[in-house]
């Protein structure tokens, strides 16, 4: 975007990795609802598109704003009028430096724990956000034991109504065919042989696109499918290696079978996995799906950033940080503008690239000294994404984040079809989870943005033989 608005100025990409990642077969499906895969790119594509930029291979050691100068750890420094932070976030890992903890969050991981998969019987996986839920359901022929603090599944993204809907598919035996996936993946050449080190979670890797797990042969040793058993409302308390557990002299469990006397387990695993409900279980490994945290460590030395309570860099509804010439943008920053009543931040894709773009307009805006008014993208929540095959549309406050006690939920359900919620407040929607082919989106969208009084419409309003889409039209 901005080597588009400033065709004859120098525009560098200072970038870790050494593939950059493009946003393709980008498809507008409403006013705010987009859909997009992301793809993995030799970073010479860019700059042959764009004469004007050079991506610059190496990390960034530090940042001294005063001298708008950015210095990488190849030892070089480079000058800059206008600099956006777009270093993302890193995964939450519940223990760092232990070599059967796995974070995901990039290809990279994604690869590492593939490789760990082919040889593992069980694995426990820790978390309840997007990665998990997919995980979860994309693993075969090993047993998970999943680990949530919530009292049900994918609550970063619905609640335990839609948890109910999707779960029958979670222990389905049999698998629909995978739909073929449309993003090419690049190996960076020399990075197969040399085998990562296993602790290389500082590494950062590039982010997961929404459907990271296709392509990766996840499955496990054992034959079975699906053997999935969920342990609620708790958390990882302590982790045992195999020789810590053996001095422990406790016992731990085998996979639960639904009967109610759960046998201890005989076998031997290399980590075992203490949970705060007083369960222990032996894995393979863990898996550490628990969200991430802004990726602010080189550039916060030095400088005095405004920081959010998530740990992110405060941005103006300009995306300007706190600092001059300054800008962020994506899972680096945190929104620090009065939001509208229907938009909060998530940092999912769509999000960073709507903050990517719209960054580069203020940037240029702000140079050519023109005022410039908020992006309509940040008007609407709005996300689409696949769970278990389904599609999956959040717009507004789905989950009525922040509307207190003052709100009610109108539910329409068919099991292995589609589930319909939609947030109610005085009459007004603020916010829908639809899972399958509902074909409201547009609509919905529609009556969260115009805030119009539906109360005259009741229970109607999701009445089955009525035809919604038409009558809003």
């Amino acid at each position: 975007k901005l080597a588009a608005e400033f065709p004859s100025e120098d525009i560098f990409l200072i970038t870790a990795s050494p593939v950059i990642k493009a946003v393709t077969n980008f498809k507008q499906v409403s006013k705010t609802l987009e859909e997009f895969d992301v793809e993995e790119q030799p970073s010479s594509l860019l700059e042959k598109r764009y004469p004007n930029i050079r991506v610059i291979q190496s990390g960034v050691k530090e940042l001294k704003s005063d001298e708008h100068k950015i210095y990488t750890e190849d030892g070089k420094e480079y000058l800059y009028e206008k600099l956006c932070l777009c270093a993302g976030a890193k995964p939450k890992l519940i223990v760092e430096g232990n070599q059967y903890v796995l974070g995901i969050r990039d290809t990279d991981s994604a690869q590492a724990f593939q490789k760990n998969l082919a040889e593992a019987e069980r694995i426990v996986v820790v978390g309840n956000g997007g990665i998990a839920l997919e995980l979860v359901y994309e693993i075969q022929g090993c047993e998970v034991i999943w680990a949530i603090k919530d009292k049900a599944i994918g609550n970063t993204f619905f609640d335990a109504g839609a948890a109910e809907f999707l779960i029958p598919k979670l222990t389905a035996e049999s698998q629909e065919t995978p739909i073929e996936c449309k993003r090419t993946k690049y190996t960076v050449e020399g990075s197969e042989e040399k085998g990562r080190p296993t602790a290389a979670s500082d590494k950062l890797g590039s982010a997961l696109g929404p459907d990271w797990h296709e392509g990766l042969h996840l499955k496990g040793t054992k034959e079975f499918s699906h053997k999935v058993h969920i342990e609620i409302l708790c958390e990882v308390k302590k982790i045992h290696l195999q020789q810590e557990f053996i001095q422990l002299q406790q016992t731990s469990l085998t996979f639960p079978n639904g009967e109610k006397n759960v046998e201890p387990d005989e076998v031997l695993w290399p980590v075992y996995v203490e949970l705060t409900n007083g369960k222990i279980y032996g894995c393979n490994f863990i898996v550490s799906a628990t969200g991430v945290v802004p990726n602010v460590e080189p550039f916060l030395h030095g400088n005095n950033f405004a920081v959010g309570e998530d740990g992110g860099l405060k941005v103006d509804k300009h995306m300007h940080t706190s600092l001059p010439d300054v800008y962020a943008a994506g899972d680096i920053c945190t929104a620090a503008w009065e939001p509208s009543p229907v938009w909060h931040q998530m940092r999912l894709w769509t999000q960073a690239r709507q903050m990517g773009w719209y960054a580069a307009k203020c940037m240029a805006a702000d140079a050519l000294g023109e005022s410039i008014d908020m992006d309509f993208s940040f008007e609407l929540f709005a996300h689409i994404t696949k769970f278990f095959n389904y599609k999956v549309v959040v717009l507004g406050k789905y989950n009525a984040q922040g509307l207190g006690s003052d709100h009610e939920l109108m539910l329409r359900c068919t099991k292995g079809h589609e589930y319909v919620k939609v947030v109610m407040q005085n009459g007004r929607m603020m916010g829908a989870v639809l899972i399958g082919e509902t074909d409201l989106e547009e609509t919905f969208e529609n009556l969260i943005l115009n805030q119009m009084d539906l109360s005259a419409y009741g229970e109607d309003l999701l009445n089955p033989d009525i035809d919604i889409e038409d009558y809003f039209d």
